[in-house]
């Protein structure tokens, strides 16, 4: 018989965050994490449910070109993206039956597991989006909005995100737990990631986010002694300083290697016929060469570019475990302090519009930016947001364009996506079962770890 376990992936926790947080310092002693590169979300989940790099699993990034699609796409929830065999899988060979609750960690969406919570706006067909969220069995939703009301999605990003969405996924987390008695419980807690990206992590606002998330995680630690399970807590990443916007699209741009197209005078990245364009993600790029006598002319421009640390071709992607056909064929590492913008326009007034909103899907790339209200104008920006919401009430169709474009770039003062440079700007691993208390833990370890601690080990 297995030993429950509640596993907490606090994002952006790092030992510099610790002292703000008893709670979770009461589970163990921090151990250090090392993330795969790139040390983003998505990448680094899957990398600890498989046990695999990217090469294996396929997830090179929060996003990337769909090559058979030639579309960019970014955020992607279906479960079969992700390659190779999942803990779950893992733990049921050994004890059939095991149950699993997935509670907003990422790929959720279509994966084998008994309870399924994710965010999943309503998408009108006037334009309207809604805040809600997608649950499996479809029963589930309403038991948890009865009890918590709606998901807060517009606090769990944009210029609004906080604590409150995260206070609703714990507390999701803790109904399941008294409901369903899951054996495995993943719960994904976003809220460090917000202040660390806008202010950095040495910042008093730093500090404050980790005790605001630290209160909230008292209920759900209780709830998980409640149930005798064994609780982890771990990070994907740590947030460092950054503060320097790297454009590497523009360069492409300039050099008549990306093409763009021109829509009611906004201009659209055309990847079909660009030569060379890059997918950003916080402090990676992944750079696609259309053709291969290209890649020599364009690794020698991007290595370059003020703010690239190290540009990586096949050999080097091999090194990083990044040797995917997901994987442009150059991906650019960021100096420490620098991190991509996707920006390809070279006049503002030629951005679209989704530019200056919260779109996280339209994008062709991640963009930071969009944690802040327009900092050019952050009265205007409230103006236009107050109007566009007036709007909305009374059904008539509304932009929310609130994020600054370069002045956005240039407010961001964190970033990951980069194996850390020191252990207290890292991931951490947190347990509170003294029999397993590793010197070191690697991504790729973590799901034979959480197979030992409910005692599944083969």
């Amino acid at each position: 018989m297995s030993k429950p376990l509640l596993v907490l992936d606090v994002v952006g926790l790092t030992p510099r965050l610790l002292p703000h947080m008893p709670n979770l310092s009461k589970l163990g002693p921090a151990v250090p994490l090392d993330p795969v590169l790139p040390a983003v979300t998505c990448s680094v989940q899957s990398t600890f449910l498989t046990g695999e790099a990217p090469a294996g699993h396929g997830i090179v990034g929060n996003g990337w070109y769909f090559r058979d699609l030639g579309e960019v796409f970014l955020w992607r929830q279906h479960n079969a993206l992700v390659g190779g065999e999942k803990l779950w899988h893992a733990a049921r060979r050994a004890e059939p039956g095991y149950t699993v609750a997935n509670v907003c960690w990422w790929y959720a969406m279509g994966a084998d597991v008994d309870w399924t919570v994710t965010p999943r706006p309503i998408y009108y067909a006037d334009g309207r989006k809604e805040p809600d969220c997608y649950t499996f069995p479809p029963s589930l939703h309403d038991e948890l909005t009865d009890r918590l009301g709606p998901f807060p999605l517009f606090t769990y990003w944009g210029p609004t995100a906080g604590i409150p969405s995260s206070a609703w996924i714990a507390k999701a987390a803790q109904q399941l737990l008294a409901d369903k008695s899951p054996d495995l419980t993943l719960v994904y807690l976003p809220h460090l990631d917000y202040d660390l990206q806008r202010y950095g992590p040495s910042d008093p606002r730093a500090a404050a986010a980790a005790a605001e998330l630290d209160a909230v995680l008292g209920p759900l630690l209780e709830a998980g002694r409640a149930r005798g399970a064994t609780t982890v807590a771990l990070s994907e990443y740590g947030i460092t300083q950054a503060r320097r916007p790297v454009d590497v699209n523009r360069l492409l741009r300039a050099e008549g290697l990306l093409n763009v197209y021109t829509q009611d005078g906004m201009e659209y990245l055309d990847p079909w016929t660009s030569r060379a364009f890059a997918v950003v993600d916080h402090q990676i790029a992944h750079v696609y060469v259309r053709d291969q006598q290209d890649v020599a002319l364009v690794r020698k421009l991007c290595a370059g570019l003020a703010g690239v640390g190290e540009v990586l071709d096949e050999a080097g992607k091999a090194a990083q475990g990044l040797d995917h056909e997901r994987s442009g064929e150059l991906v650019l590492l960021a100096e420490p302090d620098a991190w991509f913008t996707y920006y390809y326009w070279l006049d503002d007034a030629r951005a679209p519009d989704f530019a200056k909103l919260v779109e996280i899907h339209r994008k062709p790339g991640y963009d930071p930016a969009e944690l802040f209200l327009d900092p050019a104008g952050p009265g205007a920006a409230k103006g236009r947001a107050g109007l566009a919401l007036l709007r909305k009430k009374i059904g008539m169709r509304y932009l929310m364009s609130v994020v600054g474009l370069d002045a956005g770039a240039k407010a961001v003062r964190g970033s990951h996506g980069l194996r850390p440079a020191a252990d207290e700007d890292g991931p951490v691993w947190l347990c509170d079962d003294p029999s397993l208390t590793p010197e070191r833990v690697a991504a790729a370890d973590v799901k034979s770890l959480l197979l030992r601690l409910a005692g599944l080990a083969g």
